[in-house]
């Protein structure tokens, strides 16, 4: 295999046409000179150098070779300073934004891992569910709820799918009975991360059947962990991304409901990696955000 010692020497003795002058340019001794030229001459099957007790001089070969070597050192060194410029850019803060409930119950959990494999990085992270304007607000990534919306001049990634589910608690059943078709919803109390009345209407689908249910709830909030805490109480059906219930589905807190129904939400069904381009070209971002994904 050709070193860059290799080359390096056979190139420095071509230009000092002297063994022992480019043994003073690199700090090594004359015998380490000749010793990588005999190895390089070995692996290539050929003779560059034609030496005399006073001069060296390039043979046909070497001449031949001279420019190869010259451009592998060049691609070489190229090839170092990406990495340096790799290594420090894993340095530095990075700043980013993501829905409180998801990121407390996913993202979280992965960025201390992260930290201790990159000790050179600082992340600060903003858990918030409004959407925060990046540029203004000085964010490098955002993880978001997927919509249809188009977020124009921004990188976007799916980093994390979602499932979404309809649960209750048995103890709701065992009063209200188990709803058995989508319309039978209408006479049940639900639950669901509430932000506006069109949040009344849940779209359920059953391969190419869709049905859109007004649905009626006593309790009104805008944060899907107090969604969680009043399905486990017995208050209602609840529509719930799976990662926030399935714990209280494995240990009988929750049971599914219609399991053979999936809701469409306006959140969509997948997180989302949404940064400006200018912070994507940021090797350290573009690395944080390869990490999390699911």
């Amino acid at each position: 295999m050709i070193s860059a010692d290799m080359l390096l020497a056979f190139v420095k003795v071509a230009e000092n046409l002297s063994v022992s002058r480019t043994a003073v340019v690199l700090a090594v001794g004359k015998s380490v000179i000749s010793k990588r030229i005999a190895q390089l001459e070995s692996h290539l099957g050929a003779t560059l150098f034609s030496r005399s007790t006073r001069q060296v001089a390039l043979t046909a070969a070497g001449e031949a070779y001279l420019e190869h070597a010259k451009k592998a050192l060049l691609a070489m060194s190229a090839g170092e300073e990406v990495l340096t410029a790799l290594r420090s850019d894993l340095n530095g803060r990075i700043r980013v934004t993501a829905p409180v409930s998801w990121g407390q119950r996913i993202l979280s959990k992965r960025i201390p891992e992260f930290l201790k494999i990159h000790p050179g990085i600082e992340l600060e992270l903003i858990l918030s569910d409004r959407v925060m304007d990046l540029a203004h607000e000085r964010f490098d990534i955002a993880f978001r709820w997927s919509t249809s919306q188009d977020h124009k001049d921004l990188y976007i990634k799916p980093v994390a799918r979602i499932e979404w589910l309809m649960v209750c608690a048995p103890q709701y059943i065992a009063l209200h009975s188990e709803p058995a078709r989508p319309e039978e919803l209408e006479k049940h109390s639900c639950l669901f991360y509430w932000r506006d009345t069109s949040d009344d209407w849940w779209a359920l689908a059953n391969g190419d059947e869709v049905k859109r249910v007004k649905v009626n709830s006593r309790y009104h909030v805008d944060n899907p962990e107090a969604v969680l805490e009043a399905c486990v109480q017995g208050l209602g059906v609840g529509l719930l991304p799976e990662y926030l219930c399935k714990e209280a589905i494995v240990d009988g807190s929750l049971v599914k409901v219609l399991p053979a129904w999936t809701p469409r939400t306006r959140f969509g069904n997948q997180i989302t990696a949404v940064t400006p381009p200018d912070r994507m070209r940021v090797y350290r971002n573009k690395v944080f955000i390869e990490f999390v994904q699911f």
